[in-house]
């Protein structure tokens, strides 16, 4: 290919290639643009999806990105996708050889953890963006799928190895030109024990992505190719000029933590996580150095995963109310060394690579503590919990049901703690409604609602974890349980006390038993299931809490009784 043709579908000059600069007006009109355009992708998806996974329980994401792969906009989502979304993207480009590999109404899939992050369940779909034959951006998604044809259905918590873990793909095309690639789709179904569900999210995320296309060529055909692309620029040297300017506020150190999971999966030992935060006038270095090597079990994750983990732990505190962009991050640098958890390669299992990341996050926090007191919240149980029915219903198809289990946020220096939230990395991640659980699948939900005494004491009170209690309606069905911070519950700061840590119960013919991490485990009917999750801790001294605060937390029986109860 000639350099001019290379030009060509890289489109016009940049402001970073000397173009003039945007007014600030319409700098922010195209801001506000690129995240209305990622905004209407992700409401596209939850339209088509197949799953309540997706359709409900909002466990995908969605982003906009230039023809560099920079990220332009994104929509609410799980921020553990939006860290690193554009890697498929990047490790697509590569293996074409250049963007000139692209051609209009391509579509190409990525899931392979190793090169993209998370687990062989995440599937990210994107597309090119064309504009006149030119290559102006991209739109991608990024979305949980029940079933990719692992050794057994749900989500396994005991692999050892990723080929357990089912279908595998680097960079693939789905579709090229604007024609499916009927093998690869045909490979897709086939090997999935919910052939039409994945069908129809691979094509809810399809859509997404041509919503992302149909849009951003509008825009540029509003504005010009050179202003939006100017206007770009501008906003990633706004974001990174902020970005600078407040890790320069933080005093010059090394800042540490370290705590340990329960485990790394059924049977094996507990997995240590290490921490170091090195501030060096406007750099953070985010240091895994002394974490727990590669787990024998689904707890791993690669260095992908790792560095969208490490973002997410440093926009909690720097500038969070600032949208994440192409721009954000390049004064962060994250180091995991080979021999730890959170940098693995194959043949490591990875799906359960989030609960070392989410400690990890935590830890961040809990490092600059004392240095960032007003920016900080106590400890969190920061863990997805995990709860899967597996089963048949009456007409013979086969039922997967997934659960995300909120848990308690901590408390900070201004306020209590959030009660029943999801974790850290699942962001703006919904629980499936009782209704839909009860309609679709042979269950009943028979308790939902706050834990109790689960949210650690403080002046400002740690959030509380909540209680879920299932009731098996069928016989066989398999329960997949994956529950964690046992043993390191969400701990308190500047004399918070920390919450209660995280429970199951399983109670079969009357007996019970005490269950955290269980393989799937084959149930009669009317087995009943009880999950108890960890509350946030507590910030400050609980004698200074307001004594009308104090009345109100035992009215709405948050409290049995105050200052005793986590004696």
């Amino acid at each position: 290919m000639t350099e001019s043709r290379a030009a060509d579908l890289l489109g016009p000059r940049s402001a970073s290639d000397g173009g003039e600069l945007v007014d600030p007006v319409t700098v922010e009109v195209i801001r506000n643009a690129f995240l209305s355009i990622a905004r209407q992708m992700n409401k596209n998806l939850f339209r088509s999806a197949y799953t309540p996974i997706i359709y409900e329980m909002k466990d995908c994401s969605v982003g906009v990105f230039d023809r560099r792969g920079r990220l332009l906009g994104q929509s609410p989502g799980l921020p553990m996708f939006l860290g690193n979304l554009e890697l498929g993207i990047k490790v697509t480009t590569e293996a074409l050889g250049g963007p000139e590999g692209y051609r209009p109404g391509d579509v190409y899939m990525v899931n392979d953890p190793y090169l993209v992050g998370s687990h062989t369940y995440d599937v990210n779909i994107f597309s090119p963006v064309f504009l006149e034959d030119r290559l102006i951006g991209f739109g991608a998604t990024k979305a949980h799928w029940l079933d990719i044809g692992a050794k057994e259905a749900g989500r396994p918590v005991d692999t050892t190895e990723i080929y357990q873990e089912g279908y595998r793909f680097g960079p693939t095309a789905v579709y090229r030109a604007g024609e499916p690639v009927r093998e690869v789709i045909d490979y897709i179904t086939r090997n999935s024990r919910l052939p039409r569900s994945v069908w129809g999210d691979l094509h809810a995320q399809i859509a997404a992505c041509r919503t992302g296309e149909h849009q951003l060529v509008a825009l540029h055909e509003r504005f010009g190719t050179g202003t939006v692309e100017r206007a770009a620029d501008q906003i990633f040297a706004q974001c990174e000029h902020l970005d600078r300017e407040a890790v320069r506020a933080i005093s010059d150190g090394v800042y540490r933590a370290a705590a340990h999971m329960d485990s790394g999966g059924p049977g094996l030992p507990r997995v240590d996580v290490c921490v170091a935060v090195r501030i060096e006038g406007d750099r953070m270095t985010i240091d895994l150095d002394g974490s727990s090597g590669p787990t024998h079990g689904p707890v791993n994750s690669p260095m992908p995963g790792t560095l969208a983990g490490a973002r997410l732990a440093y926009k909690c505190l720097i500038n969070p109310d600032v949208p994440v962009t192409g721009g954000t991050f390049r004064n962060l640098e994250v180091v995991a060394p080979e021999n730890t958890v959170f940098n693995v390669s194959e043949p490591h299992g990875t799906i359960y690579y989030y609960p070392p990341l989410g400690l990890m996050i935590d830890l961040v926090i809990r490092a600059l503590a004392d240095v960032l007191p007003d920016e900080v919240v106590a400890g969190q149980t920061a863990d997805p919990m995990n709860v899967t029915f597996v089963g048949r219903r009456e007409d013979g198809s086969q039922f997967v049901t997934a659960d995300a289990t909120a848990v308690g946020w901590g408390a900070s220096s201004r306020s209590d703690g959030a009660n029943g939230m999801i974790n850290y990395g699942a962001g703006d991640l919904k629980n499936i409604p009782v209704e839909v659980v009860e309609t679709k699948y042979p269950l009943m939900v028979r308790r939902y609602g706050l834990r109790e005494d689960s949210g650690g004491m403080g002046k400002h009170r740690g959030g509380l974890g909540i209680v879920r209690e299932y009731e098996t309606l069928a016989d066989g069905m398999n329960l997949t349980l994956w529950l964690e911070r046992s043993q390191v519950p969400g701990w308190g700061l500047h004399g918070g006390r920390p919450g209660r840590a995280t429970t199951g119960t399983l109670t079969i013919d009357g007996a019970s038993e005490t269950i955290l991490k269980t393989p799937p485990r084959r149930l009669p009917a009317h087995s009943v299931l009880v999950v108890e999750t960890g509350g946030g801790g507590g910030y400050g001294d609980p004698s200074e809490r307001d004594p009308g605060a104090v009345a109100d937390d035992l009215t709405d029986g948050y409290y049995s009784s105050w200052m005793d109860v986590q004696e």
